[in-house]
């Protein structure tokens, strides 16, 4: 009976990873945050990959694994916390970033011998609507000097997921989840030092409140929410994580009302409710295989 709700339980964990990433970076710079959460998830599966006697993806397979990591983990999470540092809400940048899976239908279409259903095409119309009505919305930004580069970043955050759950899709579909998941989190943390070095002072607040960031977005989201998504693999739910994707933008932003009273009027209610909507009716026939999703 409790097996039921699992699904949800992940999103809710999984979208509490944007409210950890602004929690955080109220004591660290992007690039020195992630660097940190970088350094403690690669302890830590490696710690995995030895208890679960999970094998290392070695060669041409550690090679796409590192490539799949600088997109996800790089580019996503880099994109992601570098708009957030700027001042974006994060319940809009998980709702820009949240759009992937219309952006991946498209991409398909556009490459491949495939059409999109009626229903699909509607989706993306509601889509577009509900994505306009959340960004002329009027959501408190904590600064908005460089509004239009925070979008760029969540850009690059949404190009990064994209493209790289294509890659992993094509290239890493072979490759030990566990294994694959270290080499990724070594790409990123071979992008985020350098940053860190040249573009930071690297100066970090070392507090309680900036430790419970750290590992709450490693223990909950890198690790709990991540064994949450292996138990739904393994027990056959892969459909029902897939369809319920669709609910990880409007859950960001309620936690992002409750933890940093981040308003958001009733067009904007309605712009995510939208969202959620079209993501839910275009993904219904391009399915992602969750069996070789990476983690995040």
């Amino acid at each position: 009976m409790l097996t039921k709700f699992i699904p949800f339980l992940f999103v809710i964990l999984w979208s509490s990873g944007f409210i950890g990433a602004q929690y955080g970076l109220q004591f660290a710079e992007p690039a020195t945050f992630l660097f940190i959460r970088m350094s403690i998830n690669i302890i830590l599966f490696i710690s995995l990959l030895y208890c679960l006697k999970s094998i290392l993806p070695k060669g041409k397979n550690a090679l796409h694994s590192l490539i799949s990591g600088f997109l996800i983990h790089g580019l996503y999470l880099g994109g992601t916390y570098q708009a957030i540092a700027l001042g974006m809400p994060s319940g809009l940048c998980a709702l820009i970033v949240g759009i992937q899976p219309i952006l991946t239908a498209i991409i398909l279409v556009s490459f491949q011998k495939q059409r999109l259903l009626l229903i699909q095409w509607i989706g993306l119309s509601i889509g577009f609507i509900g994505i306009s009505l959340v960004v002329q919305g009027n959501m408190n930004w904590l600064n908005t000097d460089h509004k239009y580069i925070a979008y760029g970043f969540a850009s690059i955050a949404l190009f990064g997921i994209t493209l790289g759950t294509l890659y992993q899709k094509r290239y890493c579909k072979d490759n030990n989840l566990i294994g694959c998941t270290i080499w990724q989190y070594i790409a990123a943390l071979l992008v985020f030092l350098p940053i860190a070095l040249f573009k930071e002072n690297m100066a970090v607040t070392w507090n309680s409140q900036f430790v419970f960031g750290v590992m709450w977005l490693v223990l909950i989201v890198s690790v709990a929410a991540v064994l949450l998504l292996l138990y739904m693999i393994k027990q056959g739910s892969s459909s029902s994580v897939a369809s319920i994707f669709y609910l990880v933008p409007p859950m960001t932003a309620l936690q992002a009302w409750v933890v940093f009273n981040e308003q958001f009027s009733i067009q904007e209610a309605i712009g995510f409710t939208l969202a959620a909507m079209a993501v839910y009716l275009v993904s219904k026939k391009y399915t992602p295989n969750l069996s070789k999703v990476t983690i995040k």
